[in-house]
């Protein structure tokens, strides 16, 4: 029995209709298509020394580009171990890395306006992923996520790509503060790295939408070679900000790995356990959203808007965030990107076994990821964040008592710069509109658990609560 055929039977490839030949090329086109979190990922999660305060992983001894480096390992060993875990476990063709959205609430909230050590970050990140592997393993998350408002439920995904779309805008200089409107454009022609973004952007956008495969890295790559070739040509200045700061990329994870043990004693017990409800209610949600955005896109849903069997994809999130988080890096997740492999024709989890081995052959690439400026790797989280907003139309805006949780989670998102925020003010929003408008049986008694849960939520992360225990 030759290996193709030994492939073929493991994941029961004809069974749902597919070849081997079409599940690699699946995995090539869904690796292609979120490779750039290699690069990103580590951006957003290190400390940038040109950022007011601490907005991430900062290691004394250590300059913030062989952070980096570090943090590409860790973000492709993560990537490797949850995709590997969906493969052979949950013989699934999605394919999971750390979160986008979920790398920023990790570093801009919990790091950065918290205060919170990164070690303690991590620590929250792990226990919250044991959670998750003891509420999968009875059942208890799939529940949970059916309980889950069907219109705050379609509105998750595009509320995410807002929030990262902001993100990405603010880091290429093209929305910048305004102490009068608080968000304004940029002084774009006169700034060099807004218009070498604004030049990638497009470029990015445009192979996006010939189909190009990898057109994200393609276009990371080649707006870090524009912003490089206009400063090494004396054409712009050195420091226009358009090259990334030099240093020498290392391999050497070992300040990273085990680092949220340590965690542990930086806090008190409340405060603590205040971090890892916020990291809880983030995480639960935001993949729940991600995971029926992936099912979504690839028809995978049923007529009630679930996805099937959808415990062994969480266990297999859930123990990739654990293992994220001891190697260090915040929470792992399924990737949006996996429907594109899907619509390759890829059915089983030979389509995420590709793209697991495809992560770890990028190992050899890591010291090019310390060479991506920040706008540059940024272009990514626009990119995204604009193709998310797709899903918008699932929703049924004709119906008002669907209008305002959705509306309401896609808006607060962006608004307040968190994820949690959305999905809280979305939740709490329909059972309260199901009542005015007399749908009393519309909301199930978890439902209202979920609200009130919620606006406990509210009230513990707006209350000063968790800045006066750290």
């Amino acid at each position: 029995m030759g290996l193709s055929e030994t492939l073929a039977n493991y994941f029961d490839v004809h069974k749902h209709g597919s070849t081997v030949r079409t599940e690699i090329l699946a995995g090539i086109t869904t690796f292609l298509t979120m490779s750039y979190i290699v690069v990103v990922n580590p951006s957003i999660l290190t400390d940038q020394p040109f950022i007011d305060g601490v907005d991430g992983i900062a290691i004394a001894g250590y300059a913030p580009g062989e952070v980096q480096s570090m943090l590409a390992v860790v973000t492709i060993l993560a990537a490797a171990v949850a995709t590997l875990t969906m493969a052979f476990y949950a013989n699934r063709p999605f394919a999971q890395a750390p979160g986008l959205g979920l790398n920023a609430f990790f570093a801009f909230t919990v790091v950065g306006a918290l205060g919170v050590p990164w070690q303690t970050a991590l620590a929250a990140v792990f226990v919250e992923g044991i959670i998750f592997i003891a509420l999968t393993a009875v059942g208890a998350r799939e529940a949970i996520i059916k309980v889950f408002p069907e219109p705050v439920k379609l509105a998750v995904g595009t509320g995410i790509g807002l929030f990262l779309t902001i993100i990405g805008l603010q880091a290429m200089g093209i929305v910048v503060n305004d102490a009068a409107t608080l968000i304004t454009l940029g002084n774009l022609a006169s700034s060099p790295v807004a218009m070498i973004s604004i030049v990638g952007l497009f470029l990015t956008f445009g192979l996006y939408a010939a189909g190009i495969p990898g057109s994200i890295i393609l276009g990371i790559i080649a707006t870090t070679v524009l912003g490089w070739g206009l400063t090494t040509g004396g054409i712009v200045s050195p420091d226009a900000g358009l090259v990334a700061g030099s240093s020498a990329a290392t391999y050497d994870i070992t300040p990273l790995v085990g680092a949220f043990i340590g965690g542990f004693g930086n806090v008190e017990a409340f405060s603590f356990a205040l971090i890892v409800f916020t990291f809880f209610f983030v995480d639960f949600f935001d993949t729940a959203g991600t995971l029926v955005g992936v099912g979504q896109v690839a028809g995978f849903l049923d007529e009630d808007g679930d996805l099937p069997d959808i415990d062994k994809p969480l266990m297999a999130d859930a123990i990739g965030t654990t293992v994220g988080s001891m190697l260090g890096t915040s929470t792992v997740t399924t990737y949006i990107e996996s429907a594109t492999g899907v619509e390759e024709g890829g059915r089983t989890g030979l389509t995420a076994l590709v793209v697991a081995g495809l992560f770890i052959a990028s190992l050899a690439l890591v010291p090019l990821a310390t060479a991506v400026p920040l706008y540059a790797s940024h272009i990514a989280l626009v990119v995204i964040g604009v193709v998310m907003l797709r899903n918008v139309v699932d929703i049924a805006w004709d119906d008002i008592t669907h209008t305002i949780p959705a509306g309401m989670t896609i808006l607060v998102m962006p608004f307040t710069y968190s994820i949690a925020y959305g999905i809280a003010a979305g939740i709490v929003s329909y059972p309260l509109v199901k009542v005015a408008a007399g749908d009393y049986e519309d909301v199930s008694a978890g439902q209202w658990a979920l609200a009130v849960a919620f606006v406990i939520y509210f009230v513990v992360r707006t209350s000063g609560m968790l800045q006066a225990q750290v």
